[in-house]
Formats: structure tokens, sequence, C-alpha cells
């Protein structure tokens, strides 16, 4: 713990000492400056300049990002790995891996009123760390899935059809960008979308962390690490979402398919027999002039899954029921002295409410904080191995030292689990992609601090390092150090 603090007190100072520096020289002339108009490159900017497109008002568009992430981590403690055969433990000594992403995003507007249609496919190739096991509620990289290759595969990510009814109040313009029409609706509407996508397209939303590609490369900062929202292996869904915007208000709700089995791509399309709920409400407002926002968010999981305390009874009543011999869906432990929880899985729920903060305190800088507490009794199904969370930081641009596109942000995340998930885990058990045979409890901890630098008009270079304390939950291994290189291209 103590170079986990330090490595805090240190971000903290150096946040402050480079914000509060270039306040007290560039406070007059800052006072007098008018924000800089956005000259990023894009197809849609482009033919817009030229007269040809109406970015105000589109019948079409077309978006695409490419993404590219590299990572290193040095050797750390770690007493034992993989204990008595099992098989997720973070590999203690130095490794590598990457991720690569590319996406094109279409959006068109329908021959009826208020109708649209969005498709993205999407292309990845990735190599994790350890096969992706052996951290819990905080990846090092947001864009890492659970059964990708080495060799990019194309897929479609998303594809489906927004329905806008306005009901009146004023007039909001929605700005031309990726999954989203240049248009202007009422401030009072009723949106529907029905289809497949992310959940995380609607839900969860936050300024200042939730564009991963653009911001934190942690996990723990996509979304609640707790927030075991349902998706195939690559966080992608079918099904409908509701939402009702009144002004600075907005609710909305959504059901989406869970995959067939936890953690893995085939989807079972049984949507009134399987399915995550989530329902959001959300309150924009001023503080002291200062934009900002509260989300409340709740959501219910109706799964066919595994309780963590009817997988060790069911051990401990029948040694033979362990984690080798099982014939159900399982993560291959080769561990015979542990439970498994491919023996309890039946039809049951997983709850969870979190809260999402955010506020802007000058204009370059804005603070997030969100919490999220899960019940913790069952085993993760699609997101991570954690059952409460928490993470805040601050985020500024470089306006203030002249450049205006350039990033720099600290963040701190937290994830613990609960007693029983904690107990089977010390007894060998698997869960999602951690159990390294036995387990000294702690919670899971994590610093990231990084440096984006905008060297050409849509082309970010960042630099990002991550503090883990507590791999897995399990104090008896790490800290871990992780080094990261990300190149973002936007069109």
């Amino acid at each position: 713990m103590n170079s986990l603090k330090f490595v805090l007190l240190l971000c903290l100072v150096l946040f402050l000492s480079v914000c509060n520096n270039t306040y007290a020289t560039e406070e007059i002339e800052f006072e007098k400056e008018t924000p800089k108009k956005d000259t990023q490159f894009s197809l849609m900017n482009l033919l817009a300049e030229k007269g040809l497109h109406d970015i105000e008002n589109e019948s079409w568009n077309m978006y695409g990002q490419i993404n590219y992430i590299s990572y290193w981590h040095g050797s750390f403690n770690a007493p034992y790995t993989n204990l008595n055969g099992s098989n997720s433990s973070l590999n203690p000594n130095q490794d590598y891996g990457y991720t690569g992403s590319g996406d094109l995003y279409f959006g068109l507007k329908t021959f009826w009123d208020g109708g649209e249609i969005y498709a993205a496919p999407e292309s990845i190739a990735e190599s994790p760390f350890s096969n992706l096991k052996g951290i819990g509620g905080l990846i090092n990289d947001f864009e890492l899935q659970k059964n990708g290759g080495k060799l990019p595969i194309v897929y479609r990510s998303r594809a489906y059809l927004k329905q806008t009814i306005n009901l009146g109040g004023d007039k909001v313009h929605l700005d031309s960008a990726p999954m989203q029409l240049g248009s202007t609706v009422d401030s009072r509407r009723l949106t529907f979308r029905v289809g497949g996508f992310s959940i995380l397209d609607f839900f969860d939303k936050n300024s200042y962390s939730g564009d991963l590609r653009r911001q934190f490369m942690n996990m723990g900062f996509m979304t609640h690490a707790a927030y075991d929202f349902a998706s195939d292996a690559r966080g992608y869904s079918f099904g409908g979402v509701v939402e009702y915007f009144h002004d600075d208000w907005a609710i909305r709700f959504g059901r989406i398919t869970p995959p067939t089995n936890p953690n893995a791509l085939p989807i079972d399309y049984r949507i009134f027999k399987y399915y995550g709920d989530q329902v959001e409400i959300e309150h924009h407002h001023k503080l002291f002039g200062r934009d900002g926002a509260t989300r409340l968010l709740g959501y219910r999981n109706h799964l066919n899954t595994g309780r963590f305390d009817e997988a060790i009874a069911a051990f401990q009543n029948d040694p033979s029921k362990n984690a080798t011999t099982c014939t159900g869906y399982n993560y291959g432990s080769e561990n015979a002295t542990a439970p498994d929880l491919c023996w309890v899985r039946r039809p049951q729920n997983k709850i969870g409410i979190g809260i999402n903060l955010e506020q802007q305190v000058t204009d370059d800088v804005g603070l997030f904080f969100r919490g999220m507490y899960s019940d913790g009794k069952t085993e993760v199904f699609a997101y991570t191995s954690a059952d409460r969370s928490m993470s805040f930081g601050a985020l500024a641009n470089g306006m203030r030292w002249g450049r205006d596109k350039d990033q720099l942000g600290v963040g701190y995340a937290q994830s613990w689990i609960s007693g029983q998930h904690a107990k089977y885990l010390g007894m060998g058990g698997v869960d999602g992609f951690i159990g390294d045979g036995k387990i000294n409890y702690s919670p899971e901890r994590a610093v990231n601090v990084f440096y984006s630098v905008n060297l050409l008009s849509s082309l970010w270079v960042t630099g990002d390092y991550q503090l883990l304390v507590n791999p897995a939950f399990n104090s008896d291994r790490g800290p871990v150090d992780i080094y990261s290189v990300k190149m973002h291209v936007e069109f």
C-alpha cells in the first residue's frame, strides 16, 4: 500500500501543480479567450465545407476510427501461481500485449418522419496478458474481449433502428457524430431503439470517464466494474431501449439478451426467459454556472447462473463434484480440490445499483465519480468479476498551455467482492477469469495516469501508466506496474 499511496499523492500534486500554475500565469488572458472551433478532420466536415453535405440536418453520415494499444508489465511478487491446478492467475513474469481495432459507423434517415437506421462493422485483434486471466474488475485495456485472437476478426457490432417522437419544449440540436445524425429535436421527446448494440452506448455515459479511446485505458473507468450488463463476449447484445427526455431530465429502460453461457460469444435470444434489465434516471444541472450531471442506474439480470454458496455446499457434501469432473460449461480448471459453479447453475436473479456523477470545474477541467453495489451472490456472467466498485478522478484538456486537443487524466479505481465470492476463490474456485488457487483477500485497486498528445487534426498518441494492486483481489500477489502506448485516429 505504500507504493499506491505514493503514486496517488504524486499524481494529485502533478495534476494540481499543472492546473494551478497555468491558472496563475494566464488567468486574465483566459477570461478574454473564446474556445477555438474544433477543426477535426472527417469526411462529413470535408463534404460540408465543399457544400456537398448538410451536416446540421443530415440524411446520412459515415465516420470511422482506428485504435492501437501496446502494453507491458514487469515481473511482480507472486508466492504462488495457478495453485493446485487452478488456471486463472496473472503471469508474474514480464509480459507484453496489444489490441488493435477499427470501426466504421453508418447512419441513414428513413423515409418516414423520426426514423433512423444505424450500423457499425468492427474489426479487432488482441493479445492480452495471460490470456485475459488474473485481473478482476480493473482490467488494463478497455478494448479486450473474451474471445479475441491475434488475427483481426470482422463482425457486426451494431445494427439497429431508432425512432424519435417529438413532444414539444425547446429545440435541441444534435451534432453529427458516430451513430448520431445531425438534426434538431424537441427537448421533450421519446426515443426507441431496437436491434443490436452495446448497452453502454446509451447507459452510464460520462463526459470525463467513458470514451476510453480518448481517455483512461483501464476498464474500471469505462463503466461501473460491478455492472454485470448482459452481453456476449464482445460486449454486444440484442434488445430494445426506450428513453424519455424532459428538458434537463431523462429516464431510460432497456432489456437485452445475455450469452448462452457465462462470458461466452453465443447469445440466448429467449429474451422473455433470460434477460438483463436496466433503468436509469439522469439529470443535468448547473453548479456555479458550470455543467454537471447525476445518473442513478439499477440493473436486474435473470439468468441461468451459479451461486457461490451453493457451489461450496455442493462440493462439501460431495467432493466428487469438483472443478475437474463437471461436464457442463466450465473454465477448464484442473484443481480437483476446488468447487465449481457449473454444478449449481439454475435460473435466478442478480441485482445492482450505482451512481454516476460528473462536474465541470473550469472550462478545461472536469471531475467524475462512479460507485455501484451489486448483490455478489452469483458468478460474473458477462463483464468483470467485481461485486462492488468505485472510481473517481479528473480530466483536463491542454487549453491552458496552448494544446487544446491534448488531455491529461488522473484516476483511481477500486473493486470489492462479497464474502461468499472470496470464500469460493479461497477454496480454489474459478469465476470468470480469476482464481489463483487460494486467496488472501483484499480489494483490487488501480491508479491510471495518462497524457494524450494531438499530433495531427485527428491523430492522438497517448502515454499511459497504471499501478494495479492486489490483482484478482489477492494481496499475496503484486503490485503490478503497467505501461501503455496508444495511437488513436478518427475520420
